[in-house]
């Protein structure tokens, strides 16, 4: 086998533990009951970030997609799946771009992530009702999203500084 083909399966492999991963971490957040409706802590997102800055936006892309829809299938039904794309699609471009940058730290680029994805959901939300008197809900979900963008970001700095230099 060349060398190119060996790193292709490596890459492969890895993806396919990250979004195992991811999975599990969004099992896990099923199981945790925070009494604000629509409120979750992110876990799977820890995953989607080290994936972000160790295998790239494409890599990370097909990994939340993956996760997405298994987690749908199994835990949240069809709407959840539909807000999950919303928050997770535009919470990964932002985080991208502000990862390009330079300018922010992976807690910073957490914490955009985490605020963006709950608007993302939120806008999901108001195109499915039919209504803009959703975005009032907007201030909780940035404080959550703040919130939990700061948590999840300094647990993934810290995971992908321990992680080997030889993955992914």
């Amino acid at each position: 086998m060349s060398s190119r083909a060996d790193t292709r399966m490596k890459e492969l492999a890895f993806s396919a533990m990250f979004a195992a991963l991811a999975l599990i971490f969004s099992y896990v957040e099923v199981l945790i009951p925070i009494p604000i409706p629509g409120v979750k802590l992110g876990v799977a997102n820890l995953v989607i970030i080290i994936a972000l800055y160790r295998m790239g936006f494409r890599r990370a892309f097909s990994i939340n997609c993956a996760r997405i829809v298994m987690a749908g299938l199994l835990f949240s039904g069809v709407f959840g799946m539909i807000y999950s794309f919303a928050g997770g699609i535009l919470s990964l471009t932002v985080m991208y771009l502000l990862k390009r940058t330079g300018l922010f730290s992976m807690v910073g680029v957490s914490m955009a992530g985490g605020v963006v994805h709950n608007l993302g959901q939120l806008i999901a939300a108001c195109m499915i009702v039919s209504t803009a008197s959703l975005m009032s809900y907007f201030t909780i979900l940035l404080f959550t999203g703040l919130i939990g963008g700061i948590l999840i970001g300094i647990l993934a700095y810290t995971v992908e500084k321990r992680l080997p230099a030889d993955i992914c």
